[in-house]
């Protein structure tokens, strides 16, 4: 079976004077002057690898464990590859201490405009405390450094699973692209951790009834991870035809970050908090990651309707929010302790979906 390719929407490639006029915004400061020459050799550059499509500059041979040990394979991807495969390593061995991720998805914090730590940030340290005294050791991911560290990104997800699953490589493959200049692409360090988690708690606001973006960012490019191609070799790269005959002749989907505990803590301070809540424990449940439980799942407004300005005060009164907060880690760190002694599974894990998909 295949079906056809269907292409004519991408714009044609910038011409060489808009090319120049696009690299050149980033240094208008006027200290760059004295290094004009300089950056327009840097340009010059630049320039013959974007017409030339010069995505993966630093390539290897695959090896014999993949399906084409011939094929020009992307050395920073297998390097990302093989930092999941160990910490997977150390994730399944049973001598190894617990470990949650902690996910900071607040925008803000006070190395950037606001000036001012977020709220999440204050209640990722309960939990981190909680669950230290559980003997847990904790990642602590602030997405809010996107907005606040230099030249740091997410990239957003470029849609290959719409194509066809196999096109979505496992790690993504899309970044870094540097004829693109689509690079320091942050969700290589970002797998890792979540690979190397045996729970996962997300702690975010709600911005206008939705995540925000730096977090819809993440969970975006975590798309991969559900049911994503380990072996890029099979698509030759992002080669859509063989993706679609891959996926036409059967596809399992796997569920890379099956079996982890999860936790939430959503708030906000005039409504969406709940739809929020639900939809992150949706999207996770998909996943194949297993709530710990009604006290780990949590949305809470924090001065509802009430003034920006007060916002910390207001949650530095509200003792009953504050032991919530703190009831999440321990339930994620009790879910945690039960699954790794063997206790705690999905229970419809082992039964085939009528719609993998």
């Amino acid at each position: 079976m295949t079906d056809e390719v269907r292409t004519g929407q991408a714009p044609a490639k910038l011409g060489r004077d808009e090319f120049k006029l696009q690299f050149m915004r980033s240094f208008q400061d006027p200290d760059f002057g004295p290094v004009q020459s300089a950056l327009a050799q840097v340009e010059e550059v630049a320039w013959t690898n974007y017409r030339d499509s010069r995505k993966a500059p630093v390539t290897q041979k695959a090896g014999s464990e993949f399906a084409d040990p011939d094929y020009d394979m992307s050395v920073e991807w297998k390097a990302t590859r093989d930092a999941l495969l160990a910490a997977e390593g150390r994730q399944k061995d049973p001598q190894t201490r617990s470990r949650v991720l902690l996910i900071i998805g607040s925008a803000r914090n006070d190395g950037s405009c606001p000036g001012e730590e977020s709220k999440s940030y204050r209640m990722t340290q309960w939990a981190r405390q909680v669950l230290a005294e559980a003997e847990i050791e904790t990642d602590v991911l602030d997405l809010s450094l996107l907005t606040s560290s230099y030249d740091l990104h997410i990239h957003p997800c470029k849609g290959c699973v719409s194509t066809a699953m196999p096109l979505c490589h496992w790690p993504c493959s899309c970044y870094p692209n540097h004829g693109e200049r689509q690079t320091n692409d942050w969700m290589a360090e970002i797998y890792e951790k979540w690979v190397a988690a045996h729970g996962v708690i997300i702690l975010t606001p709600t911005y206008w009834y939705q995540a925000p973006a730096v977090l819809k960012l993440m969970i975006d490019r975590l798309v991969c991870a559900d049911g994503g191609n380990p072996d890029p070799t099979t698509t030759h790269g992002k080669k859509a035809a063989e993706a679609k005959a891959l996926e036409l002749a059967g596809w399992d989907y796997p569920k890379h970050l099956a079996g982890r505990a999860y936790g939430l803590v959503v708030h906000g301070d005039v409504a969406g908090i709940e739809s929020l809540r639900r939809n992150l424990g949706e999207w996770l449940d998909w996943m194949g990651l297993i709530d710990a439980g009604k006290q780990s799942a949590l949305d809470r407004y924090v001065g509802y309707y009430e003034s920006y300005a007060e916002s910390h005060k207001v949650l530095d009164h509200d003792e009953k929010f504050q032991q919530e907060v703190r009831n999440v880690a321990a339930s994620v760190a009790a879910a945690v302790r039960e699954l790794r002694a063997g206790r705690l599974t999905k229970p419809d894990a082992a039964i085939k979906p009528a719609r993998p998909k």
